[in-house]
Parts: structure tokens; sequence; C-alpha cells
């Protein structure tokens, strides 16, 4: 098997059924709105497609792949995962498993703005890893918040097919393209609906319910020094200590593009007075 589901489809370049609002700031890290995405997500599947989990296969979710910094869809996979957990539970059956595809990412160009061959091409640079012995036999939920042009279930299904792996898959999207016609960079339309700049990056980062994702993390540590300053100003040490061990963890000292204000959390007093 293998399906795939979106809960909202756009057809057009100013009308849609989600709030673009809600998502740019999910995208920057507000896991406000991945939680209540995820519970709509949930609502609006099994609304549809509840024989699908009428199955005796463990269930594992996964969000998109990467490395150790997460994406805005590893938050909403969580949440995802815990309405998911809740009826299976009163079907008195076991509870899913969450995973991932692991990722060593590679590019710092923004995604949102390419085509389908140019993100194709881009990602394809890539490597990933998953355990093919694990995933076997089961049903593997793939949940990613938007699909715009595909690639990313392009590679998924490539990865999938390199490593022969046997087991029912289902593709699950927060909002799908369905308008060919429009022009892909309508992502990022999305994206920077309501964060448009750093002022904005530091009203989301002081919300109760912010979490660092990869969007915000290169985001960061891709501006010029002097909005990086006025952000490191702005926000808590404790959140740019954190920002420095994903950074690190994630290998992204070792981009050129990131490596000036990497080496300016490393040489002030944030980081542990290292």
């Amino acid at each position: 098997m293998n399906r795939r589901y979106s809960l909202h489809h756009i057809h057009s370049a100013d009308e849609f059924t989600f709030s673009p609002g809600e998502y740019s700031f999910f995208k920057y890290g507000d896991t406000t709105y991945a939680e209540k995405f995820a519970k709509d997500l949930f609502e609006g599947f099994i609304s549809e497609n509840e024989s699908v989990l009428n199955t005796d296969k463990e269930i594992v979710v996964l969000p998109s792949p990467y490395m150790a910094i997460p994406t805005a869809s590893n938050f909403l996979c969580f949440y995802f995962k815990k309405h998911l957990d809740f009826y299976l539970f009163r079907k008195g059956k076991r509870s899913s498993i969450l995973s991932k595809i692991n990722r060593n990412h590679t590019y710092t160009t923004d995604y949102g703005n390419l085509s389908f061959e140019d993100r194709k091409n881009l990602i394809a640079n890539d490597t990933y890893y998953l355990d093919k012995d694990f995933l076997r036999g089961k049903l593997c939920i793939f949940i990613d918040d938007i699909k715009i042009t595909g690639s990313h279930e392009f590679t998924v299904n490539k990865i999938l097919d390199e490593y022969k792996v046997e087991a029912d898959f289902l593709f699950m999207y927060y909002a799908e393209l369905k308008n060919f016609e429009l022009d892909p960079k309508i992502e990022n339309y999305f994206n920077y609906y309501a964060v448009k700049n750093v002022q904005h990056i530091t009203e989301v980062m002081a919300k109760p319910g912010f979490q660092f994702n990869t969007r915000i993390v290169k985001y960061i540590l891709g501006l010029d020094s002097g909005n990086f300053e006025y952000l490191t100003s702005k926000v808590k040490k404790e959140q740019m200590n954190r920002l420095l061990e994903l950074a690190i963890s994630n290998n992204y000292h070792l981009i050129k593009e990131y490596e000036n204000n990497i080496n300016t959390l490393t040489q002030t007093e944030l980081y542990y007075g290292y």
C-alpha cells in the first residue's frame, strides 16, 4: 500500500481553507499551532480513512527527514502521534512508534523558492539513512506540513525503494497544492506570511510554545551581523546557548555561510564562558 492524504487543498493563490498566519508562526517554531494542526489533521484523516487503521500491523509515524535539529513537521508528527495513540488505546491496540529518516543536510538555499526539478536536484546531494529491518511489515505514516511539488515524497519513495523496505506507506500532509498552474513559490508566501524580519523572529521566540526547528536555526545563523546582534540583545541567553548546541550538533559550523554567527556565539559569554 502506498497512499496519500492531505487535509487542506490549495486551488487558489488568494483563498485558503487554513490560516497562512498560523502556518507561518508554526514554521518558525510556535508549537501551539503544531498542536492545533495535528488535531485537525488527525480528525480529518480519521473521518475519511478510519479503515486504514484497522490493521494488526504496528504503526510507525515519521516526520520529514532530519539530522539533529527537528523540522517543524517533527512537532506536527509528535502531536499527531498523541491523538493516534489515544485512538489506538480506545481500540485496545498497541500505541504507534515514533521514528525518523536520518538526513545529512548539505545546503542553505531557501527551499520554498525552487521548482520541483531544482528541489529534487538540491536534496539529491543530501545523504539519508533508515532502518529497513525496523520498518519491515509495519504501517509507516510519513507526516509533513505541506506538499507543493512532491520532491520530498519523491525522495522518500526513492529511499524506500533503494533500501527495499517491505511495508505499507501512507504520506500525510496538513496542506497540499492541487492547482499546478500556481508557482511553487507560493510555499514561501505561507512561510513568510506573518514572520518577515528579525523583529518578528524575536517575537516568535518569546512565545511560551516556542521550540527551535531547522528553519529558524538556519534563518538566525544566516543573518547579517547587525540583525544577529539585534536578535541576541532581545532573546534569552539560554536560547542562544541552545541555538549553538543545535548548530554544532547539525554540523552547521562546517558551513561557510554560518561561520561568522557561530563564531560570535562561541566568542561571547553566552555559551558557558568557554
